[in-house]
């Protein structure tokens, strides 16, 4: 299930479905879950790795009263000690600055 906003594109049409269209964004995590300056840092090495920027896809947006854009986003967070698995979120509204536009690569 997607979460639905009035700004969701869609692909195909009624006769034969349509599904939401999905952006490649990144998610630039540093930026979402900024750090207060001068918060001193305690390594948990099996943390959430919250730095850097992960794949996330775009599938929503919402604007907020003052004309700031949120998109709704999918993405998944690993940890800092490497393993395989990550956590997915999914239907997260995050703000447009933390998001950066990834170009798709077509088959030729």
């Amino acid at each position: 299930m997607t979460l639905k906003s009035p700004h969701t594109r869609w692909d195909g049409d009624d006769v034969h479905g349509r599904r939401v269209v999905l952006t490649s964004v990144g998610v630039r995590l540093d930026r979402l879950f900024a750090r207060v300056a001068g918060t001193p840092r305690h390594v948990i090495e099996t943390g959430l790795d919250m730095t850097g920027e992960v794949h996330g896809r775009l599938h929503g947006r919402f604007p907020s009263i003052d004309g700031d854009w949120y998109g709704v986003v999918n993405y998944e967070i690993g940890y800092a000690d490497g393993r395989p698995q990550k956590v997915y979120l999914v239907d997260q509204l995050v703000p447009f600055h933390v998001l950066r536009l990834l170009s798709e690569t077509k088959p030729h």
